[in-house]
């Protein structure tokens, strides 16, 4: 079994998953250890998957509807179910005339929402929530 260890949240240290308090700076240590991983030092760079934030954002915001931001987060699930309900609100509005119409906006808001939150996070608040912890929504 890989030794466990945990990242210290306030200098990026990797400690032993039986410390309950940073060796390096003291700081009281999550929980719940993980499997090393890389994590920079604060200063010296951008996370790993820090690069999609910018790419999901933009994404979210200009092509919302169609999901293309989830693809780039590698939550495919969710992108294909952001692209059905794309199509579905442009059958629904063909086949009432147009009435149906405002439906394909609600897959729309949905993603330039989503694009925002992506682009207000910060690189390391971005990274821990959609690539470590995968949520997929909001």
């Amino acid at each position: 079994m890989a030794t466990q260890y945990t990242t210290c949240p306030g200098c990026a240290t990797q400690n032993p998953g039986i410390n309950v308090r940073c060796t390096n700076c003291g700081t009281v240590l999550p929980v719940s250890p993980m499997p090393m991983q890389h994590v920079p030092r604060p200063g010296t760079g951008k996370p790993a998957g820090a690069d999609k934030k910018l790419a999901a954002g933009i994404c979210g915001i200009l092509l919302g509807g169609l999901g293309i931001h989830k693809f780039i987060l590698g939550y495919n699930q969710e992108g294909i179910i952001m692209i059905a309900i794309y199509v579905l609100a442009i059958v629904v509005a063909m086949i009432t005339c147009g009435i149906g119409a405002p439906l394909i906006f609600v897959p729309t808001i949905i993603g330039i929402i989503e694009g925002i939150i992506y682009l207000t996070k910060s690189d390391e608040e971005f990274v821990q929530t959609y690539v470590i912890n995968k949520k997929p929504w909001f």
